[in-house]
């Protein structure tokens, strides 16, 4: 098994500061932190957790939050876990996936064992219990979403708001004038205030009242089926309907199909962009959906550096960022029929 010294010799470093970044107990650059755990990779280092965690009293584990029991985690959320747990790797750091529920006593049991240096809360509601529970504890973390008074937190985000302003703003290019929003239905469950669904209806309902556009808003349960019955409420709610946004990545399918059994051709009758999606998920659909991609390497990435920075005595100024999803143009949007 390789040695510290081994480590040290092949990062170009003291032992003392192969230590340091094993131990946590003294600040060491970025740069110098990476070249010593790419060693300890490449050596295959491997140092005592338990023995390392009572001489720093710190474990140098960083917990997700995600409550998998409310909320399924797909694949724009894995975006953000790998990405995530990557740069925390590289930092020195263990990521794990904490899949509780959605409750302020879950968050209390997890601080209160000592099993994580600090967290990263996924799936905000606006009213969020963890966030409160977590301000209550004085415990450092950092939010992949926002709640509705989020100045006072550190957190990064979709902007949402500029997100369906895009989608708009290229379908408005195209001429399109009446234009559906399909949601995911979450009424009647612990994620009803979810971030993310009640910022883009938000947004959605404002911009398009702002335009002079009619808008329409419909949820859409679980899979195809649910997209295939959102299809069906859109068009019963505007039967002139010419352009779609969705928000709910296994559900693409079954609008499109949904709207193809009404007799409506995609994207010759009805255009679709797909938001805070991915260029998969667009081409999974017959036509390919454009999309506009959630930027969640960037945020699990963010996310984690400010944790992090926090936790080694950095700066502690709020971290408050927000990143658009990218347009990625595909078959689904075309010119408004005349």
């Amino acid at each position: 098994m390789a040695t510290m010294q081994q480590v040290a010799e092949r990062a170009g470093v003291s032992i003392a500061t192969v230590s340091f970044v094993v131990n946590g107990n003294k600040r060491v650059s970025a740069d110098t932190r990476a070249r010593v755990t790419a060693a300890m990779r490449e050596l295959g280092y491997r140092n005592n957790v338990v023995a390392r965690a009572l001489a720093s009293r710190r474990t140098r584990i960083l917990a997700l939050l995600f409550p998998v029991l409310e909320h399924r985690l797909g694949q724009t959320a894995m975006q953000f876990f790998t990405s995530a747990a990557s740069r925390a790797s590289e930092l020195g750091y263990h990521l794990v996936l904490w899949p509780a529920a959605a409750t302020a006593e879950d968050v209390r049991d997890l601080i209160s064992g000592g099993l994580a240096d600090g967290v990263v809360v996924m799936e905000v509601t606006m009213h969020d219990p963890r966030i409160a529970q977590l301000e209550a504890m004085d415990v450092p973390f950092v939010a992949i979403g926002r709640t509705a008074e989020p100045s006072a937190m550190s957190y990064v985000d979709i902007d949402f708001e500029r997100t369906v302003e895009d989608a708009l703003d290229h379908f408005a290019g195209l001429g399109h004038r009446r234009v559906g929003l399909v949601v995911e239905d979450l009424d009647g469950t612990a994620m009803a205030e979810y971030g993310p669904k009640v910022r883009t209806e938000a947004a959605f309902r404002a911009s398009v009242a702002a335009r002079g556009m009619y808008g329409t808003v419909v949820a859409a349960g679980a899979s195809a089926e649910g997209g295939r019955r959102a299809a069906a409420a859109l068009l019963e709610e505007d039967p002139a309907v010419t352009a779609a946004i969705i928000m709910k990545d296994d559900s693409n399918f079954g609008l499109v199909s949904g709207l193809t059994a009404a007799g409506r051709r995609v994207p010759e009758d009805v255009s679709v962009i797909a938001i805070v999606s991915s260029d998969g998920a667009g081409a999974a659909t017959e036509p390919v959906l454009t999309t506009l991609n959630a930027p969640g390497p960037e945020l699990g990435r963010l996310a984690v550096e400010s944790l992090v920075e926090r936790l080694e005595g950095g700066s502690v100024e709020l971290t408050h960022a927000l990143i658009p999803c990218a347009m990625h143009l595909a078959e689904s949007t075309a010119p408004a029929p005349s």
